[in-house]
């Protein structure tokens, strides 16, 4: 039998998503992504790039977004902090919600695990509460995990991308980089 002290120590993966529609969209994920892993967090994977439209403001500049497979041992709490500091790093600044970023980084998955918490005034929540309704996350995701199990309501992928609607698959494209 393994100790539960062990079992608490084995590092499970965890999904980020990146998005930029300000810049040089592509260096400033791949920034992110060097970024990521000179603070010790394990890209084990990552998806094609793909394009949206901005939304709910198609006015605004398209988005470009990528999900990554991660490993950390680092807490979720840590793990976002760190987030919010690359962001930052990178360029983004505090705007309206849905406006153009230089850089967005979801934690959409972290360790299969249902949480929410509370730090400097934010809330983390994971699963992301708004990822199965996003194209953008959703298909990339898909790519890396066919197999994935939304932690939360314990839909897999497929039943999800079942409920998206037409114009969800229209209006994203792999980007050949």
């Amino acid at each position: 039998m393994i100790k539960q002290d062990i079992l608490e120590k084995q590092v499970k993966n965890s999904y980020l998503a990146i998005g930029s529609n300000l810049g040089d969209k592509i260096s400033n994920i791949e920034l992110a992504k060097n970024l990521l892993y000179q603070n010790d967090i394990i890209i084990e994977d990552y998806s094609n790039y793909y394009q949206t439209p901005s939304w709910p403001n198609r006015n605004f500049p398209d988005f470009l977004n990528v999900v990554i497979k991660i490993k950390t041992h680092l807490p979720l709490i840590d793990l976002f902090k760190i987030i919010k500091e690359i962001e930052k790093y990178i360029g983004r600044k505090k705007a309206k919600k849905n406006h153009p970023r230089v850089c967005d980084i979801d934690i959409i998955d972290f360790k299969g695990l249902n949480l929410k918490l509370y730090t400097d005034g934010q809330k983390i929540e994971t699963p992301h509460p708004r990822m199965h309704s996003r194209n953008f996350v959703i298909f990339p995701l898909l790519e890396l995990n066919k197999s994935w199990i939304h932690p939360k309501t314990k839909a897999n992928i497929n039943n999800i991308i079942n409920k998206f609607k037409n114009v969800d698959f229209c209006d994203i494209r792999i980007v050949k980089i």
